[in-house]
C-alpha cells in the first residue's frame, strides 16, 4: 500500500467503454448535457502533477485552443523520440513505473494521470492507479479507443463514492 501521493485516473468514457472514437474524436462527449465542468475544477484543484502519454500530449497540442491546460503544474509526458523540457512539460524516457514509483514517493500533492490508453494499461497492469474516478456519458458510441485494454490479471476495487452531473454518471474507486 503507498503511503506516499496517490496516482489518480479522473478520465470519461462512453457507455460502452470508449473513451474516444477510432480518429480521436470526442465530439460525443461534448454533445452530452452535464452540470456546470462536472466536478472537473474540483478534481484538479487536488492535484499537483499530471502525467500523459506523447499521443494525449500531441492531441493536446493540435486541438487545444488557448493556453496549455495544465501550465501551472508540473506535467511529465512519457515518450519514446522527445526528450528534455519546453515552457509546459518535461518529457520522460525512462521505464514508466520506475519514473511513477520515484514520483509517487516525494513530497507533494495527487498526481494525475491525464491519458491515453497504451499509458493507463500499463499503470493498470503494475498497480500504480490508487484511485479511479470515471464519468460515464450516456452515448454508445460502438467502437473506438477504449478505456480499458485486456488484462492478465484481475484489480481489484472498492467503491468509494457515486455522483451525478445531470446526464453524466461518475463512479469513485479505490485500488484494494
Amino acid at each position: 500500500m503507498n503511503h506516499g501521493r496517490k496516482l489518480y485516473l479522473y478520465i470519461a468514457t462512453s457507455l460502452d467503454g470508449y473513451i474516444a472514437t477510432l480518429d480521436d474524436s470526442l465530439e460525443w462527449l461534448f454533445k452530452v448535457e452535464g452540470e456546470g465542468d462536472n466536478g472537473y475544477s474540483e478534481f484538479f484543484n487536488t492535484i499537483d502533477t499530471v502525467l500523459m502519454g506523447r499521443k494525449t500530449y500531441d492531441w493536446i497540442i493540435k486541438n487545444d485552443v488557448g493556453e496549455f491546460p495544465y501550465k501551472n503544474k508540473p506535467c511529465y509526458v512519457f515518450s519514446k523520440t522527445l526528450t528534455g523540457k519546453n515552457d509546459h512539460v518535461e518529457f520522460i524516457n525512462e521505464d514508466i513505473t520506475s519514473f511513477t514509483k520515484r514520483l509517487k514517493s516525494t513530497t507533494g500533492g495527487n498526481i494525475w494521470i491525464v491519458g491515453g490508453g497504451e499509458l493507463l494499461h500499463h499503470f493498470i497492469k503494475n498497480y500504480l492507479v490508487d484511485e479511479f474516478i470515471i464519468t460515464i456519458a450516456p452515448t454508445i458510441i460502438g467502437k473506438g479507443i477504449p478505456l480499458f485494454n485486456e488484462l492478465d490479471t484481475e484489480v481489484k476495487l472498492k467503491l468509494r463514492n457515486i455522483r451525478r452531473f445531470n446526464q453524466f454518471v461518475e463512479l469513485h474507486y479505490e485500488l484494494i
